[in-house]
C-alpha cells in the first residue's frame, strides 16, 4: 500500500459513517477493473462542487424536486 493511500484511509476513518461508506464505494469502484470510468476534467469539477454543496447543507428544496419530477413525467 502506498503512503498516500495509507494517509487517505486514515483520513477517511475520522469521517462520519455515511462519508466512510461513500469513500468505500468509491474505492471499490476504482478497484473494479470492469467498471472503471474516466471522468472528464469538467465532470471532476462538477463532482467536487456537488460534494462541497452537500457539505454546506445546500440541497434542492421540495419545490425544486417536485419540478424536476414533473419535468421527467414522474
Amino acid at each position: 500500500m502506498t503512503k498516500l493511500l495509507e494517509q487517505g484511509i486514515a483520513a477517511v476513518r475520522r469521517l462520519p459513517e455515511e462519508r466512510q461508506d461513500l469513500a468505500g464505494e468509491l474505492l471499490l469502484t476504482l478497484a473494479d477493473q470492469e467498471s472503471q470510468h474516466d471522468l472528464t476534467p469538467q465532470q471532476i469539477e462538477d463532482v467536487k462542487l456537488a460534494i462541497a454543496e452537500a457539505e454546506r447543507g445546500e440541497f434542492a428544496t421540495e419545490e425544486e424536486m417536485a419540478e424536476t419530477w414533473r419535468k421527467f413525467g414522474l
